[in-house]
């Protein structure tokens, strides 16, 4: 069995990319586009009982981890509007583990948070696409992160997209589904 470690990050830690440049920027553009479909894919024909199976001793369940892309990634597109539109304005954090908590998170389909998902991505790729170099620079004040600009937040959620799917893909692979 893999370590805690391994499976808590099975593509490891985030680390800032050391630029912040158009092409690497595109590249994590280009994540957060295909999250939907890999998502999609990560958890296509799942039984509700797979889906109820937590990827490592002690972790959220497939659907929730599902649902928690979908909050998370909300979140962040509201944050990018944000920090769009006001002068490094400080968000609002929220308790992850407590809204993968909820019943929604515990009980719903996981088609409702792909669709979710899928709009979602559709909006915050169109908008990350258009923003300019200087606009990358902007950002937000997270009360736990610090100052946090919109080229370093892009890398953290193509991480996120990519940590969270292996999450899944890595429980499929252990268990043979």
């Amino acid at each position: 069995m893999k370590d805690l470690d391994d499976l808590r990050y099975p593509i490891g830690r985030f680390s800032p990319p050391a630029s912040s440049l158009a092409g690497v920027r595109a590249a994590h553009i280009e994540t957060l586009r295909q999250l939907p479909v890999r998502l999609r894919s990560a958890v296509s024909g799942l039984s509700d009982a797979q889906l109820d199976t937590p990827y490592r001793e002690g972790g959220w369940t497939v659907r929730q981890v599902v649902h928690h892309v979908a909050d998370s990634h909300a979140n962040a597109y509201i944050r990018t509007r944000q920090a769009l539109t006001e002068d490094w304005p400080t968000v609002k954090t929220y308790d992850e583990a407590a809204w993968a908590n909820l019943a929604d998170s515990r009980r719903l389909p996981v088609d409702i948070s792909l669709a979710m998902i899928e709009a979602l991505h559709g909006r915050w790729v169109a908008l990350l696409e258009s923003l300019s170099d200087e606009d990358f620079q902007k950002g937000y004040n997270h009360p736990e992160s610090g100052r946090v600009n919109l080229a370093k937040a892009l890398a953290m959620y193509d991480w996120h997209s990519r940590h969270h799917t292996a999450h899944i893909t890595s429980l499929r692979t252990r268990n043979g589904w």
